[in-house]
């Protein structure tokens, strides 16, 4: 199970949302990049960075930031958060991107990610994002007519290979994540998953690894420092 620190990004800045609220907002670095700088040197396998301000409204301005991690840091990086359009895809893969992670454009139009698994195979993630079992999007303010396993089944046809499942109800609430739902999704599809939302201690890592899933993000238990990195990084 692989553990991937979360850096998510809203006017240039690291912050953590709240359920997804933007007006729930906590700032913890002006400089992003010291964090992405401080969980490679704590052994992180992998970073996943979520751009807030393209989720909302498709603005780029944090893009520069997004290349510098790449640019200075060791490890492979996910990145999401307004990715509707094949040119963005191209332009964060050319920069080094390891995966693009695609969430409200999937669930607006499935060409669009059968055209992407076509040019870029497994580099192609999709991200679910849950809201009380429906997929979410528009940096989820809307909620969609998908049901989130219905939806994951229709994006493995078209040939996706791994799903990012966030349950927004447990995001940033420290609460523990949604193990049921979890475990759900990884029986209900042969894809790989990966989970989101809410892990707070050690435990909840403990909890999901009978659940299969293929790794688990970590946002704010990091910044409150409830988890340490160098302690669960290569421990699962």
């Amino acid at each position: 199970m692989i553990i991937y620190p979360a850096i998510d990004l809203l006017n240039k800045k690291c912050v953590r949302l709240t359920k997804g609220n933007y007006d729930l907002v906590t700032v913890y670095s002006d400089n992003p990049m010291s964090f992405a700088r401080e969980w490679d040197k704590a052994g992180a396998q992998y970073l996943h960075i979520v751009d807030l301000d393209g989720a909302r409204d498709g603005n780029a301005i944090n893009l520069p930031i997004i290349k510098q991690i790449v640019s200075e840091v060791n490890i492979p990086i996910q990145t999401g958060g307004g990715i509707r359009s094949l040119k963005r895809i191209k332009e964060l893969l050319n920069c080094g991107v390891s995966r693009v992670i695609i969430g409200t454009k999937a669930v607006k139009d499935q060409t669009f990610v059968k055209q992407a698994i076509a040019l870029y195979g497994e580099k192609i993630v999709i991200g679910i994002d849950a809201k009380d079992g429906y997929v979410a999007i528009d940096g989820w303010k809307v909620t969609s007519n998908f049901k989130a396993i219905e939806f994951a089944k229709m994006m493995e046809e078209i040939g996706v290979k791994t799903i990012i499942y966030t349950d927004i109800a447990r995001d940033g609430m420290m609460l523990g994540p949604n193990i049921k739902a979890m475990k759900e999704m990884v029986d209900s599809t042969n894809m790989k998953i990966i989970a989101s939302g809410g892990v707070s201690k050690r435990s909840d890592l403990d909890e999901l690894v009978p659940t299969n899933v293929q790794g688990v993000i970590i946002g704010k238990a990091l910044y409150e420092k409830t988890i340490k990195l160098n302690e669960v990084s290569n421990a699962y």
